[in-house]
């Protein structure tokens, strides 16, 4: 790839992480139903398909920048650093065992649940340390895993429009 492709897929992807950034942040703070210690919100399903479509280490900045965004806006200070280690760790976990896999594929259903279940543990391990207990950082567990598995059924359905349309290879081309 020459100079000139290569400057023009970083700016490319530079742009699409700031649009899932915002994306990510938007569906998180507008989107939400209160649970213990926060909301379950439909972030999660943009932050799986940055993930999918755009790898480390844009889909893990987009995740953690535009996760710990919305905690910032939405009044929830005491969670911004534990967001952003918690989304980036997420996102780059995803986007690790996807790795550019097919939505479809058995590979990218493992790597969102994967990364659905270390969010799970992240939220319950950062609850019980914020709030000084175990029992408090346990409550948010089903509401979590309600979240998460709204975040798989909204990224299938997302990613669904995305392969029919051929998106992505306009979007992420390897030769631009």
């Amino acid at each position: 790839m020459n100079h000139k492709k290569k400057q023009y897929r970083d700016i490319r992807m530079m742009c699409l992480t700031g649009l899932f950034m915002a994306l990510i942040c938007v569906a998180t703070l507008f989107f939400k139903i209160q649970i213990p210690l926060g909301y379950a919100h439909l972030g999660n399903g943009f932050i799986f398909l940055a993930a999918v479509l755009l790898g480390n280490p844009y889909g893990m900045l987009a995740a953690g920048i535009g996760s710990a965004l919305s905690d910032l806006m939405g009044g929830y200070a005491e969670w911004i650093i534990p967001t952003l280690i918690i989304k980036c760790i997420m996102g780059s976990l995803v986007a690790g065992i996807a790795g550019g896999s097919k939505v479809t594929s058995p590979r990218t259903f493992l790597a969102v649940v994967v990364g659905g279940i270390e969010m799970v543990a992240g939220y319950t391990l950062a609850g019980t340390f914020l709030y000084g207990s175990v029992a408090t950082g346990f409550s948010q567990i089903p509401g979590l895993v309600g979240e998460t598995l709204v975040g798989i059924a909204l990224f299938y359905a997302l990613s669904a429009v995305f392969e029919k349309s051929h998106i992505k290879k306009y979007l992420i081309s390897k030769e631009s």
